[in-house]
């Protein structure tokens, strides 16, 4: 078969009967692909196996069909833990063996990417009409070192939640954005005067895990004006971190947030059970918040209220202009990655239904008969996120503004040290000494002090 991409679209010559590689084997000129994903029918995420089994495949292999294009696609289902899932990719990929259309954490494309598993688009699949739906910022979800590597597929935004009610009773206004940290904190002292309030929930300490990182100090470190990263070195001790752990301090030694629930196994729940029934005022979270754990059907914290009750604002700088790249708001994001293994046997074919997972029609589907989650393409959530007010504030003012984290191999290790100095901070330790205990570890994390940016 030979295949060329032209203008988005694939014009195939039929020389069918060449076709060969991994798993066809039967010679009858049909060209075999097959699509990986952790998710498997009845168990974890059910939709998105379903949607690839029942709509994607046949659709797919109809359309090709059409084209004079004889292709058989099956899907690979998965439904452990992350891990042990992004272990077996990479030892698929490592042996040159695997699915044509894997599904990754955005979190581990640099690390993929590093090792050799997977490459840059080419510049005709950087033609791919769908791009222009998808922002820049998000793009770089499926990026590494200014290289993409795949397509990202869907997304998230974290934000500032308030809670009208308590907000109103403090005497504070119910459209609120702050424009700075002391906007957030005055606020925090006001709601401070109400009984049996937590005035801010900021995620701390190593109970809380990755939501301490994700929710609380990355998106800090980026409205200080510095990522964790910068492309080539890891942040160290310094104005930026001890900026964010002075904002622990404030929050948690100036009696604005309670130190005990962020040593709590299950305290993030706890957080959200209280902000659903009126006993917190603020609360630095991600959309997830809103539509799987406020959500007055399905929630797991459900109000009824929600959609006029709950608050939410962008993410300020420390002052206005300070954020990373001079922004007045930031925000950090997460989602998922469709790419491309490089020891496919049909690499056009499989980018044509790497881009047809990706096309608006086949997201549509993906949201049907779904509650409404934010995708990577702007003419989708237009459309599924319409009656959504939150998720499309997030889509439209949030994403534009976003950051991710470092895709590389050392992040969790030093997410875990980041964790680690807002416990101590929260205990007590003030933020300079508890910035230089982490860059200490850093330093060894991340194989000396040559890979910490100034210092």
């Amino acid at each position: 078969m030979r295949v060329s991409w032209v203008g988005g679209a694939v014009a195939v010559g039929l020389l069918l009967a060449g076709c060969g590689g991994a798993g066809d084997g039967t010679g009858d000129g049909t060209a075999r692909l097959t699509i990986s994903a952790n998710a498997v029918a009845g168990g974890k995420n059910a939709e998105e196996a379903a949607w690839i089994e029942e709509w994607v495949i046949p659709r797919f292999e109809q359309e090709q069909a059409a084209r004079g294009v004889e292709v058989s696609v099956s899907f690979e289902p998965s439904g452990v833990d992350d891990e042990q899932y992004k272990t077996k990719t990479a030892l698929d990929l490592q042996a040159g063996a695997g699915p044509d259309i894997i599904t990754l954490d955005g979190i581990w494309v640099g690390e993929f990417a590093q090792a050799g598993y997977i490459e840059p688009l080419d510049a005709a699949q950087l033609a791919w009409d769908g791009w222009e739906h998808i922002p820049e910022a998000v793009r770089q979800l499926a990026g590494f070192e200014g290289e993409l590597y795949g397509i990202p597929w869907g997304t998230d935004g974290r934000v500032l939640y308030y809670h009208k009610g308590l907000f109103a009773e403090a005497g504070l206004p119910t459209d609120w954005q702050p424009r700075s940290w002391e906007d957030i904190l005055a606020a925090g002292r006001a709601l401070a005067a109400l009984d049996e309030v937590i005035p801010i929930q900021l995620n701390g300490g190593t109970a809380m895990g990755e939501a301490t990182t994700m929710q609380g100090v990355l998106p800090l470190l980026a409205g200080a004006g510095a990522p964790i990263h910068d492309g080539a070195r890891w942040l160290g001790a310094g104005p930026e971190l001890e900026a964010v752990l002075g904002l622990y301090a404030d929050v948690y030694g100036g009696g604005l947030g309670d130190p005990l629930l962020q040593q709590e196994a299950q305290g993030r729940d706890k957080s959200f059970q209280r902000f659903a029934e009126g006993r917190v005022g603020i609360l630095a979270e991600g959309d997830y918040l809103w539509r799987g754990v406020l959500d007055p059907y399905s929630g797991t914290a459900p109000m009824a209220d929600r959609d006029t009750a709950v608050g939410y604002a962008k993410i300020p700088a420390l002052t206005p202009g300070a954020g990373a790249g001079g922004q007045d708001f930031v925000s950090m994001s997460g989602g998922s990655v469709r790419v491309l293994n490089p020891a496919g046997d049909h690499p056009e074919l499989a980018f044509e239904l790497l881009a047809f997972m990706n096309s608006a029609e086949a997201l549509q589907a993906a949201m049907d008969g779904q509650d409404a989650r934010i995708t990577a393409r702007t003419d989708v959530n237009e459309i599924v996120l319409a009656g959504d007010p939150m998720l499309s504030f997030v889509a439209d003012e949030v994403l534009p503004l976003t950051f991710y984290r470092p895709p590389l191999a050392e992040y969790p290790q030093v997410s875990l040290l980041l964790q680690e100095a807002t416990a101590r901070v929260i205990s007590g330790t003030d933020p300079a000494t508890a910035a230089r205990t982490y860059q200490d570890a850093l330093t060894e994390v991340v194989g000396g002090a040559e890979h910490i940016a100034g210092r």
